[in-house]
């Protein structure tokens, strides 16, 4: 495995090992002591999630403020633009953000740790996502940021449509009121 600190070091792209010939391919998509090494500390993971959602389907900006989640995260159909945000008060790249082309071809997974935002929006015509957690979902601490904060700036894709919110996500605060990290 291959990884590579984004703009926001503690931010990870992991790039598996492909094996592939006229048959198919292979590839280790998880391997908890090659992770470890790549992130300089051991993770433990505690829920796997699949969600499937159709183009222009945009959710987030996802965090939980109690029981702050690690994000493994990676497309096995269709692709995505990935994005994390930090809202660590104390870090030097608070309110920054990095985001990346998931899909299923290039095989990327995104390494998203506790004290970040994060959301997607699918590019493909749908797409399935992957992603493991740290922490347990925790409905009652799930907070949102609004996606298109002009605080925040993020620059997503031109998909050629509006993106298809959650209420939850339309109605999400805007970064100056939302709740952060210390």
């Amino acid at each position: 495995m291959k990884a590579t600190p984004t703009a926001i070091p503690e931010v990870l792209v992991i790039e598996p090992k492909v094996f592939g010939d006229s048959r198919g391919f292979f590839f280790e998509s998880f391997n908890q002591q090659a992770f470890d090494q790549a992130v300089g500390h051991h993770v433990d993971f505690v829920q796997d999630n699949h969600s499937r959602s159709a183009k222009g389907v945009l959710r987030g900006l996802h965090y939980q403020i109690v029981q702050p989640q690690g994000k493994l995260v990676r497309v096995v159909r269709g692709a995505v633009f990935d994005v994390a945000v930090d809202i660590r008060r104390s870090s030097p790249t608070f309110g920054q953000w990095v985001g990346v082309e998931l899909t299923e071809d290039n095989h990327k997974q995104l390494w998203v740790p506790a004290g970040f935002a994060h959301g997607f929006v699918v590019t493909s015509e749908s797409a399935d996502f992957l992603y493991k957690t740290t922490e347990f979902y925790a409905p009652a601490h799930e907070r949102a940021i609004l996606w298109n904060d002009p605080d925040l700036g993020i620059t997503w894709p031109d998909i050629g449509m509006a993106p298809m919110l959650s209420g939850k996500d339309a109605a999400a605060s805007p970064f100056k009121k939302a709740e952060t990290f210390a």
